[in-house]
This record gives structure tokens, sequence and C-alpha cells, in this order.
């Protein structure tokens, strides 16, 4: 920066007469990412980080505890979890229904599919990472999603749909 304001890096040398080093590419690796964090982090602040740390791990920890009688946790006894919930596929045991499945059916829900399969150590795995910023109205609405799709399993559990061939197979039904 100078009298005038802010200029871009790529033209800060000319007045100078230095050469500029042009456009940041796929070369210069992760610099964009580091440059997005640094510039959350300043945002932010010391005082701010901690509280977005604190949200993001509240916000884990209430969804854990919001599915516990719907999902499986494979370390839910252990305790509170940090930024993250696990669930596994043990809850889905006989019902003819994948991971996969139950993910892609949270397409028809209006969410993002959790990530799946990771990690390795988990079997059917399924990490959820709600961030600092989700409400508690929108993690409701979450939960909810997740206790309906719950439900559609029950349909085939009970017979209802054919366990080859339901609604959950056959997910996401709002995309092409």
């Amino acid at each position: 920066a100078d009298g005038a304001g802010f200029r871009n890096v790529e033209h800060a040398g000319e007045a100078a007469g230095a050469t500029p080093f042009g456009r940041m590419t796929a070369f210069h690796g992760q610099m964009g990412m580091f440059t997005r964090a640094m510039a959350y982090m300043m945002s932010h602040g010391a005082d701010g980080l901690r509280q977005v740390a604190e949200d993001a791990v509240l916000n884990a920890n209430y969804l854990l505890a919001g599915l516990k009688d719907v999902m499986s946790a494979p370390f839910g006894d252990t305790g509170p979890c940090m930024h993250e919930a696990l669930f596994d596929d043990e809850f889905l045991k006989g019902t003819g229904v994948t991971t996969l499945d139950f993910a892609k059916a949270l397409i028809d829900e209006g969410y993002h599919p959790m990530t799946v399969y990771f990690p390795l150590v988990v079997h059917g795995a399924m990490l959820i990472e709600p961030t600092e910023s989700e409400s508690k109205a929108e993690l409701d609405r979450f939960i909810a999603a997740l206790i309906a799709i719950r439900e559609e399993i029950r349909q085939v559990e009970n017979g209802v749909w054919p366990a080859d061939n339901n609604p959950l197979k056959n997910a996401p039904h709002s995309q092409a």
C-alpha cells in the first residue's frame, strides 16, 4: 500500500522499474489456500479464532448427541468429540442399505453428503464436520433430515419397500 491505496502484487514494482512476477498460477502451489487461511485468521484475531474453534466443537458434539439414538457412533461412548462427529454403518446392518445409499439420500434432503468411508479404520465411516457458522436451527434441520432417512430405512426393514429396489438405493431423485 502507498498513499494512493492498494495495488495488485503483479503491478507493485512497475513504478520503480522492476519487473512484476505475474499472476499466481498452479505453479505457485498452495499459495491461494495459504492466503485465504491467513486472511481468515487475521479477520478473526486471537479471540475470534478461539471462539470459532469452540463453536465448531460445540456444533459437532451437538450433532453427536442428537444422533446417538439414530445412528451408530463407534467412539460415541468415549466422551465428547472434537470438530467432527464420526458414525459407522452398524445401524445399517441387515437393511440392504449401504453407507453410500445413505449419503446419496442426503442429497434429496438438500445437503451435500458427508465424507464417507473415511477414516479407513472405521467400517462404513460417515464423517460429519459442521462448521462454526452453523446455527442451532440449521443443525436441528440437519438432524431431522438424518432421522427422516433413518425412517426410510425402517420402511425397507419392515418390507414396505424391497431391499434391492427402494428410494434409498435409487437416490438421489432431486438431481439429474
